[in-house]
């Protein structure tokens, strides 16, 4: 069989997509979907930004965007289209966290309104995302969008208190951003929205987030039921989270 033929058939499980903005408390909830059965969580690539063969492209991209945007997201790209193609055959259920297309609407977008990427590098960064999502070659699509909605200050207050190092270079003004351009995506669908949105307000701490925890996986479990509507005694798609 053809590669190409291999990855239009491949089957997509249940995709989730855990989005919001710097700060907004995405890591502290997937964690809640650690280790149950069935669910594949695939965190944001981060330790392979840091280090890229020893080379920091996070690190350079904070410190001159101008020069570092376009390599670092080049990378970023392949890096996030690998988590969407990872083969979870064994998981009825993928959650990542973030996505090739927040990185398109929210990071890229961002850099090209602050003047911080060339038109040019801005073009050929889109002409791959759009050959990579509209090419039917690949089956990239999401079946529920969890948008944890953080208003600016709050993120930035999480941003400075984690003292994550590359993080230290982030402005106020950058998180504000950001959440603008999350809102055009997610609420105003000033660009395309992959699936069905879900969105919490997330200003909370992250340990009074229980009963929206418990929204997703209800939401999740109703997907499986579509799916499969008469599961058999054992089947991957028998699945209920508690």
């Amino acid at each position: 069989m053809r590669m190409s033929n291999f990855l239009r058939n491949m089957q997509r499980p249940i995709t989730v997509l855990v989005e919001g903005n710097i700060g907004a408390g995405k890591s502290l909830f997937l964690d809640r979907f650690q280790g149950l059965p069935g669910v594949k969580v695939l965190e944001e690539p981060v330790h392979k930004w840091r280090n890229l063969n020893g080379i920091n492209l996070l690190q350079l991209m904070y410190e001159d965007p101008v020069r570092w945007s376009l390599t670092f997201q080049t990378y970023v790209q392949l890096t996030m289209l690998e988590h969407h193609v990872e083969n979870s055959a064994a998981y009825p259920v993928k959650i990542l966290e973030r996505s090739l297309f927040s990185a398109r609407y929210c990071f890229v977008e961002n850099l090209k309104k602050e003047g911080k990427m060339q038109p040019s590098e801005y073009e050929v960064l889109d002409s791959w995302f759009k050959y990579i999502t509209c090419d039917s070659h690949w089956n990239l699509g999401a079946d529920l969008i969890v948008y944890l909605k953080t208003s600016p200050e709050i993120a930035y207050e999480r941003l400075k208190q984690r003292n994550r190092g590359e993080e230290k270079l982030i402005s106020l003004s950058y998180i504000k951003d950001l959440h603008d351009l999350y809102e055009d995506w997610l609420c105003h669908a000033k660009f395309p929205v992959q699936g069905q949105v879900l969105t919490i307000e997330a200003d909370k701490d992250a340990s009074l987030l229980q009963p929206e925890f418990e929204h997703v996986k209800m939401r999740i479990n109703q997907m499986l039921s579509k799916e499969d509507s008469s599961p058999k005694e054992g089947s991957l798609h028998n699945l209920q989270f508690k």
